[in-house]
């Protein structure tokens, strides 16, 4: 369970982004973030990984504090940014960089899921003898450095995955193929946040949708998977202080 209580923060002395904001993820499932720009979502996501640290409030993710940063904790969270780069290193040396933080990585799944991306043998890398592509990262470009990056998040299974717009600047074909990533990557009993602006990328992967708008939680509710939905519409309605049909 994911539980935002009364959190305040702010850049600045004069503005607080979030103010007494509360929210709860209770079950896990994929799960959208929606909001206008300037809402506060990227600065949740990184509240959440105690990557800033609140004014006021608590956050905690199954019953750790994750502002205290626990190993513990930190070995089940993993948050892919909307904006990062990689090191100019191999792959394979990357994640063994990676491996002692993260116990349940599993370096099978991350080949799997490169190769439904493609990238298995990107600019003639060949595999290392654990399999995985000996890839130059620092050679890639934006888009490939985001693929292979959100294969690293997926393999390293922790409970919680957050996702900050993660499908800018991937090709029409590669946002398809990222639905397939995660719905084939997640573990069942993961809770992933993607908060985005780039809603009919996501629409048929989420489980549920929540909308904010100025410290409030306008809609947070469970999707029916068997029923088409219109998130675009859906966002508008909440945030016209509209019911949804």
């Amino acid at each position: 369970m994911l539980k935002i209580e009364n959190v305040t923060y702010g850049y600045n002395a004069m503005h607080n982004v979030l103010e007494n904001f509360s929210l709860c993820f209770d079950e896990p499932g994929i799960y959208g973030l929606l909001g206008r720009n300037g809402t506060g979502k990227s600065t949740l996501l990184y509240l959440v990984m105690g990557l800033l640290r609140p004014r006021r409030g608590e956050i905690t993710f199954d019953g750790h504090n994750t502002q205290k940063r626990t190993p513990e904790a930190l070995g089940e969270m993993f948050i892919v940014p909307e904006e990062y780069n990689l090191p100019s290193v191999s792959l394979p040396a990357y994640v063994k960089s990676l491996r002692p933080f993260y116990p349940n990585f599993d370096a099978k799944l991350m080949v799997r899921l490169l190769d439904m991306f493609g990238m298995t043998d990107v600019n003639g890398a060949t595999p290392d003898k654990e399999g995985i592509p000996q890839i130059d990262l620092g050679a890639l470009s934006m888009g490939q450095k985001k693929k292979i990056y959100m294969c690293i998040a997926l393999a390293t299974r922790t409970k919680l995955l957050l996702m900050d717009e993660p499908t800018n600047g991937l090709d029409i074909p590669s946002k398809s193929q990222f639905r397939k990533v995660v719905a084939q990557g997640m573990r069942e009993d993961q809770t992933v946040v993607i908060s985005t602006h780039q809603v009919r990328d996501v629409e048929t992967l989420l489980d549920h949708v929540t909308i904010i708008e100025q410290n409030t939680v306008l809609l947070s509710e469970k999707i029916n998977v068997e029923e088409p939905i219109n998130l675009e519409e859906m966002f508008i309605k909440a945030l016209n202080g509209e019911n949804k049909e």
